[in-house]
């Protein structure tokens, strides 16, 4: 990933949001060090979202659930 200098960033500002824009993402840095990522806003929201419920019917929960494992718990914490 191309990385760019703080004080450069500020020079070519709109030419590299213009490159973000466009999927080419890049990290800004002062003295070397890392600061910032800069990625188009449209590729953060292209991540698909999982509609609630998905794997209705998929998975069994037992009527017990909430009481499985009550004995052997307790039994887990004794000395």
């Amino acid at each position: 990933m191309k990385t760019i200098d703080i004080q450069e960033a500020k020079t070519l500002l709109e030419q590299l949001v213009t490159q973000a824009a466009n999927g080419e993402s890049f990290i800004i840095t002062k003295d070397g060090k890392p600061l910032v990522m800069v990625s188009a806003l449209a590729a953060a929201a292209a991540k698909p979202v999982r509609p609630l419920g998905f794997m209705a019917g998929e998975i069994a929960v037992p009527d017990d659930f909430d009481r499985m494992g009550s004995s052997e718990i307790p039994e887990s914490f004794e000395e």
